[in-house]
């Protein structure tokens, strides 16, 4: 598990899908190489937040789930969409 992490996300309480949305949105304004920590309480989350990754340039380096919460460790990719290349 990395131990540096750029942004934090705390998506406790919402429901699905704004945790997956949130990720989205805070992914979107981080750089290539950076770590988000996101912490969600939804259990759709350890579904749908992966789903997304794996169809992402993003990588999910680690998931853990303990207490009804889900942690994900996010190491952001390039961006999709863009003209930054």
């Amino acid at each position: 598990m990395s131990d540096s992490v750029d942004q934090h996300l705390d998506a406790s309480g919402l429901q699905c899908p704004m945790p997956l949305l949130k990720t989205k949105l805070c992914l979107n304004g981080m750089s290539p190489g950076q770590c988000l920590r996101v912490v969600a309480t939804d259990p759709g989350s350890a579904r749908d937040i992966p789903a997304f990754l794996s169809l992402s340039s993003h990588q999910l380096e680690h998931q853990e789930e303990g207490d009804g919460q889900w942690v994900f460790l996010i190491r952001c990719g390039h961006a999709s969409t863009g003209g930054q290349g």
